[in-house]
């Protein structure tokens, strides 16, 4: 099982061959990895999620919700 992390990019960064975003995640902002989305690259505003520094899919606000969901509900212990 992949744990991945939800977040919302900013901005592609220039002088990394279009494959380096900033990304929004829980209100700090990380560099990431996009290169893994060639066939459907990341652009401001897109949903991600980001699994050891490298974005893995696309997804849409309510993808997102669930994962965070998903995240907090591991961190409190309790069962599903």
């Amino acid at each position: 099982m992949c744990l991945g992390i939800p977040g919302r990019v900013v901005e592609i960064l220039d002088g990394y061959h279009d494959q380096v975003a900033l990304v929004d995640v829980q209100g700090e902002r990380r560099k990431v990895n996009i290169g893994l989305l060639e066939d459907d690259p990341a652009r401001p505003g897109d949903w991600v999620i980001i699994h050891m520094g490298f974005v893995l899919e696309k997804t849409d606000e309510a993808g997102a919700a669930a994962a965070l969901s998903g995240l907090r509900m591991l961190g409190s212990g309790e069962e599903p």
